[in-house]
C-alpha cells in the first residue's frame, strides 16, 4: 500500500525550505562575478527589476500550480491539462533538476574542499591562488572525492523525506546561513578602503549596462530564485489549501534577493579595499576571494566562515533539486522514496563525473564548449527561460489567469493579488521572457 503523501508542518517551514531552495550558489558563487563583470549597482537595479517583473510572478504561479494538485512537477501539468502534450513542461523541470545538480555538486565539491584548505593553510598570504584553484579543478580525482560527499550529504537529508529531512534541516541551516552572512557583511564594511566597493555596489552608472546585462539579470533570476526547474512547483506541492501563497512568495523572492545582495556587501568593499580585480568572473569565490582574506586580519578565520557560509547555501538548495526527481519517482512511478533518493543521487553524480573532468583533467567538448559549460549554458540559455516561458504561458491561457489569481488568494491574509497581477502574467510576464530569448540566442 502507497504511504500518504507528506506535507509540511507549517507556512515557515515550506517559506525557510523555498527560501534555502533559492538561496545557493547562485546567491553565493555566481551573483557576485555577474554584478562585478557587469558593471555593478546599475546591473543590482536591472536584477531587481526582472524579479519584479518575471521572478515574483513566476513564483506565485508556481507555488499555485504546485497546491492546486499535490503533485510533482510532471503530474501536476498532467492532471490540469489532461490528454496533452503540457505535461512536457513538467518533464523540462524533472530534466533540469537532474542536469543543474550534476554540475552544481561539482561547484559545490569545490566549497567544502576550499573549507578545508583554508584551515590547513594551503590559501595562507603569498600563495600561488590561481594554482591553487586550477590544480583543485583540474584533478581528475580531488573534485570527484568531494562531489561524491556532497552528494551523499544531499542523498542522505532528501532520503528522510520532507519533514524529517528537507524540513528539519532547513529548520537550522538557515539561521546558520543568514548569521554567516552578516558576519561576513560587517567584516567587510570595516575594512579600511572599503568605500571604493560600496560605490561601485551601490552608485549605479548605467554607461556599464548592455543588452548582455539584461540576459545575464533575467538568468541569475532563474538560477537565483529555483524558477523553471521544477523545485518550487514540487515544494508547493506539499502545501495544503490553508497556506497563504502571494505573501509566502514575497518572503521567498525577498530572502533570496536579500541573502544575494548581503553577498554583494560582503565581497566587493573587501574585493576593493585590498586592491583585486571585481571583473575575476567565476573564478572570483575560488581565486580573489581567498588572496582577500589571506591579506585580512584573522583571514583563516574569516575564509572558513565563508566556504563553510558556501557550503551551507548549496546544501539548501541542492536538496530542492534532487527532490524534483525524486518526488517523481515516489508520485508517478511508486517507487518508495529511499530507493529513488539513491538511484537519483548515483545517476546525478556519474553526470557529474564527465563535468568535472572536462574542467581540464581530460578535453571533453560539446559544441565547443566544455562538457561543465555546456551543461551550465543548456540550464541558463534553454531549459530555465523556456521552462519558465512555457509556464507563464499555460498559466495565463490555459489554467487561466483568473483563475490562478483566485486560487493563489485563497486564504490569502496579509495581501491579495489585484487584477494587476492577471495582466503581468498574460501579458508582460510572457513578452519580457520572450525578448530575453531572442536577445540570448542572438547574442
Amino acid at each position: 500500500m502507497k504511504s500518504p503523501r507528506e506535507s509540511w508542518t507549517s507556512r515557515i517551514a515550506f517559506i525557510l525550505a523555498a527560501a534555502g531552495s533559492a538561496v545557493g550558489l547562485g546567491n553565493i558563487w555566481r551573483f557576485p562575478y555577474v554584478v562585478g563583470t557587469n558593471g555593478g549597482a546599475a546591473f543590482v537595479l536591472i536584477f531587481l527589476v526582472i524579479v519584479l517583473i518575471i521572478g515574483y510572478p513566476l513564483m506565485v504561479t508556481e507555488i499555485t500550480l504546485g497546491r492546486e494538485t499535490n503533485k510533482n512537477p510532471i503530474g501536476t501539468f498532467k492532471a490540469l491539462a489532461p490528454d496533452m502534450p503540457w505535461w512536457l513542461i513538467g518533464a523540462m523541470g524533472v530534466l533540469a533538476g537532474f542536469v543543474i545538480l550534476s554540475f552544481y555538486s561539482v561547484v559545490s565539491g569545490w566549497g567544502i574542499a576550499y573549507f578545508f584548505k583554508t584551515l590547513d593553510g594551503s590559501l595562507a598570504s603569498g600563495a600561488d591562488y590561481e594554482g591553487v584553484f586550477f590544480d583543485h579543478v583540474e584533478s581528475p580525482i580531488a573534485p570527484l572525492v568531494w562531489h561524491f560527499i556532497f552528494m551523499t550529504m544531499t542523498v542522505a537529508i532528501v532520503g528522510l523525506g520532507i519533514v524529517k529531512g528537507i524540513g528539519r534541516a532547513v529548520k537550522y541551516l538557515m539561521p546558520v546561513l543568514f548569521i554567516l552572512i552578516v558576519f561576513l557583511v560587517i567584516r567587510g564594511v570595516t575594512l579600511s578602503g572599503a568605500s571604493e566597493g560600496l560605490a561601485f555596489y551601490l552608485s549605479p552608472d548605467f554607461s556599464q549596462i548592455t543588452w548582455r546585462s539584461w540576459l545575464d539579470a533575467a538568468g541569475q533570476a532563474f538560477f537565483s530564485l529555483s524558477l523553471g526547474m521544477g523545485a518550487i512547483i514540487t515544494y508547493g506541492s506539499y502545501l495544503g489549501k490553508k497556506d497563504d501563497v502571494p505573501s509566502s512568495a514575497g518572503w521567498i523572492v525577498g530572502l533570496d534577493v536579500f541573502i544575494a545582495l548581503l553577498a554583494g556587501l560582503a565581497i566587493f568593499p573587501a574585493v576593493f579595499a585590498l586592491g583585486f580585480a571585481e571583473t575575476e568572473g567565476p573564478g572570483l569565490a575560488f581565486i580573489t576571494l581567498p588572496a582577500v582574506f589571506a591579506e585580512m586580519p584573522f583571514g583563516m578565520f574569516f575564509g572558513g566562515v565563508f566556504f563553510l557560509f558556501f557550503s551551507v547555501a548549496a546544501l539548501t538548495s541542492a536538496l530542492s533539486l534532487l527532490e524534483v526527481v525524486v518526488s517523481w519517482l515516489v508520485d508517478e512511478k511508486a517507487m518508495s522514496r529511499k530507493k529513488a533518493t539513491i538511484y537519483v543521487g548515483l545517476g546525478i553524480f556519474i553526470l557529474g563525473i564527465p563535468a568535472s573532468l572536462s574542467m581540464g583533467a581530460v578535453s571533453l567538448n560539446v559544441f565547443g564548449m566544455s562538457f561543465f559549460n555546456f551543461l551550465d549554458f543548456l540550464q541558463e540559455t534553454i531549459l530555465l527561460p523556456v521552462g519558465g516561458l512555457l509556464t507563464i504561458i499555460f498559466a495565463g491561457y490555459v489554467f487561466k489567469a483568473n483563475r490562478l489569481r483566485e486560487s493563489a488568494n485563497e486564504n490569502a491574509t496579509l495581501f491579495s493579488l489585484g487584477k494587476w497581477f492577471e495582466y503581468l502574467i498574460k501579458y508582460v510576464t510572457p513578452v519580457a521572457l520572450i525578448i530575453i530569448l531572442i536577445v540570448g540566442f542572438l547574442l
